[in-house]
């Protein structure tokens, strides 16, 4: 049986209050789902995570992460170095993400060519992190994210969502789990995929996410880390429906909190969700790496 480790870290959010219904004004119509922010490190499962938690609320998903990985991909195929601002600016405007029949943007174009596969390869997971760092590109990259986020109903996952692109989300969650369990995660998971060579390889993989954690977390720009008032998850204790369904029950306490005016409310109530649903018992295993 799984256990989350919670932190609210800000209890000051501010709600939406419910109109008065003496004061003559009609009620608006319901308010559209939640614009959530799932910001952590690399193998965190915030991907894998967000994405199923968004299929069972009936929310869109966005990996923020694939728009530079697929900057990345377009930069190596073209010869474009990172340090060639003005060049590597220009490839953003030819990358985008199309949604599946879930609404899940998973679908990476670039340059009118379906590369969603290839930016998953060896070559951009080397480079992505000394694309992704620089400024210019991230700067030109927020405006998109700002307008894939601002429909509602979507969690939006990356390493800055909640810092830097939705600074004003309605709900902020930080999930993470410790190199050493990502490792063995991502080991897991090239096994699954018959990559049974790169999965003997275990300290290889854990030495590259310690690599990647460096990277992102002391880049000038955007550095990863928790927002303020993020409701941080700490998933080494849990499987991967447990992760969810703690995500899940974050989720509805701040819908609820939100329906019910209840100002100040997101954080403690939703920590108070996910700590409910993470101790149930659900089946092992199931962990799967971003």
């Amino acid at each position: 049986m799984g256990s989350a480790i919670l932190r609210d870290v800000s209890q000051d959010d501010n709600v939406p209050q419910r109109p008065n219904p003496d004061d003559g004004i009609p009620p608006a119509s319901p308010a559209p789902g939640l614009i959530v922010a799932v910001d952590g490190p690399s193998s965190s499962g915030k991907s894998t995570v967000g994405a199923e938690a968004a299929t069972r609320l009936g929310y869109r998903f966005c990996d923020t992460g694939l728009l530079y990985r697929a900057v990345t991909w377009l930069a190596l195929e073209r010869g474009v170095e990172s340090t060639d601002l003005a060049a590597l600016v220009a490839l953003a405007d030819e990358v985008r993400l199309e949604a599946d029949d879930q609404g899940r943007l998973c679908c990476v174009q670039a340059a009118g060519r379906d590369v969603t596969t290839e930016v998953r390869g060896k070559a951009v997971e080397a480079a992505v992190s000394e694309y992704s760092r620089v400024a210019e590109l991230r700067a030109a990259l927020i405006p998109r994210q700002r307008e894939i986020a601002s429909d509602g109903a979507i969690i939006m996952a990356g390493r800055d969502i909640g810092t830097v692109i939705l600074p004003d989300a309605d709900l902020k969650v930080y999930l993470d789990a410790s190199a050493e369990e990502r490792a063995r995660r991502r080991a897991a998971q090239r096994a699954a995929e018959g990559m049974a060579e790169e999965a003997r390889e275990e300290q290889q993989v854990l030495a590259d996410l310690k690599r990647r954690d460096t990277l992102d977390s002391t880049r000038v720009t955007a550095p990863l880390r928790a927002a303020p008032d993020a409701v941080v998850l700490h998933s080494d204790a849990l499987s991967f429906e447990e992760t969810v369904e703690a995500v899940v029950a974050v989720i509805r306490a701040a819908e609820r909190a939100r329906a019910g005016g209840e100002s100040g409310a997101y954080g403690a109530s939703s920590a108070s969700a996910a700590s409910s649903a993470s101790s149930r018992s659900a089946a092992p295993g199931g962990e799967r790496g971003e």
